[in-house]
């Protein structure tokens, strides 16, 4: 029979147990937590590239312990948004260009194709959703609400790819997109660069709702061929915020190898 004392040892030592289960699994939620806020920060450039992330004001922030932030922070190492140097601190990552024209490059073959399903499956609602959210982008730019603007843009892609009915190619879409949502953000102040999404988008909206495949096609074609050509030479935009992953090759302007020239 059990004496009062080790009754209460027992006790304790389970309210012990329970206290630690319950920290060990509220880590990964934390770290999860972590990670989303952190992404957002960075994709919104809220956080700019080779800016210092604080393991300690971290903790302070989010009111948790060194573990989920260094779980977190691994996270967006794998993902490539954050630089780790052992001796020097962890710092966002710079957009690197490979990387980035090849998300655009991926998307532009994939929201190619839903376009022109999602003309052969338009419907009323959904013509008045795709309108919807052309007024709304044109609210944003009078408003000068570039984040807004940003977030609504994506909505007008993610319900082509719903009215096409895979919205799972958007899903995959979003899996790539980082990097160019990054350079989005960069480039959406530009001088008349809203003004110019909203005339695309509208050009879009008026060949899906002429049952136009080929010409929706087209327009979506070139709306996002002038992200990509642009995304090759980001010529406007502080190349500090840049890194090159990937030599240059003769096709794309650099220079031949004439190791075996005469």
């Amino acid at each position: 029979m059990n004496s009062p004392s080790g009754i209460a040892r027992k006790k304790r030592s389970l309210q012990g147990v329970t206290v630690l289960s319950h920290q060990r699994a509220a880590a990964p939620r934390a770290a999860t937590l972590v990670y989303n806020a952190l992404l957002d920060d960075i994709v919104s450039l809220r956080r700019k590239p080779m800016e210092l992330l604080n393991e300690k004001e971290l903790e302070a922030q989010f009111g948790v312990s060194r573990t989920p932030i260094r779980e977190a922070i691994i996270r967006l190492a794998d993902d490539g948004l954050v630089d780790v140097f052992p001796q020097s601190g962890t710092f966002v990552s710079r957009i690197p260009r490979r990387a980035l024209y090849e998300a655009i490059l991926v998307r532009k073959a994939l929201e190619d194709t839903t376009v022109s399903i999602a003309v052969e499956k338009m419907t009323p609602a959904g013509l008045r959703a795709l309108e919807r959210n052309l007024a709304d982008l044109d609210a944003c730019h009078r408003d000068g609400d570039v984040a807004a603007f940003h977030v609504i843009d994506n909505d007008f892609h993610q319900l082509i790819s719903n009215i096409a009915g895979f919205p799972g190619i958007w899903a995959i879409i979003q899996q790539v997109k980082v990097h160019s949502d990054r350079y989005r953000l960069l480039t959406l102040p530009q001088q008349g660069r809203l003004t110019r999404v909203i005339e695309e988008h509208a050009a879009v909206i008026d060949c899906m709702r002429a049952g136009d495949k080929d010409g929706a096609k087209a327009a979506m074609e070139f709306h996002l061929g002038k992200l990509l050509h642009e995304a090759e030479k980001a010529e406007m935009l502080d190349p500090a915020y840049f890194i090159e992953d990937a030599p240059h090759t003769a096709a794309s302007g650099g220079e031949k190898d004439n190791s075996n020239a005469d």
